[in-house]
């Protein structure tokens, strides 16, 4: 019994060794692993998809710059498209509908109004884009 506590002592110090070997070299290889990396740095060509690509983003950005500009304008001063209710139901009495209107037709219907009427009216319609 004595040899076979002898084999066993012998093999577990035997497995000490390589395990105490096993961790030591554990240690060296988390050690490198663990090292501080200094700088990564990469350059990254455009392909010519990307740079077809910007080129129209920037087209867009500029055609919407004068949308916006435009559209601003048009905020500043804006045209009315439509004239009151009691304008266009004396016009419809008088024959004179939607779309276009004849500058004969109108002077006759607004004849019996006052020239301050007159000149009020044919303005709504100026803005309103039933005359020029």
């Amino acid at each position: 019994m004595e040899n076979d506590e002898k084999n066993i002592v012998e093999r577990l110090e035997a497995a000490t060794t390589l395990l105490e070997r096993t961790l030591n070299w554990l240690e060296e290889r988390q050690g490198a692993l663990s090292g501080e990396v200094d700088k990564i740095s990469a350059t990254v060509e455009q392909s010519r998809r990307e740079t077809e690509l910007a080129e129209k983003l920037a087209a867009v950005e500029r055609e919407l710059a004068e949308v916006k500009a435009a559209s601003a304008a048009n905020a500043v001063n804006p045209l009315r498209r439509t004239m009151p209710a009691a304008t266009a139901e004396m016009l419809a009495k008088h024959g004179i509908g939607e779309g276009p209107v004849d500058v004969r037709a109108l002077d006759a219907a607004l004849s019996g109004l006052s020239l301050e009427q007159r000149i009020a009216v044919k303005t709504q319609l100026l803005r309103a884009g039933a005359i020029s």
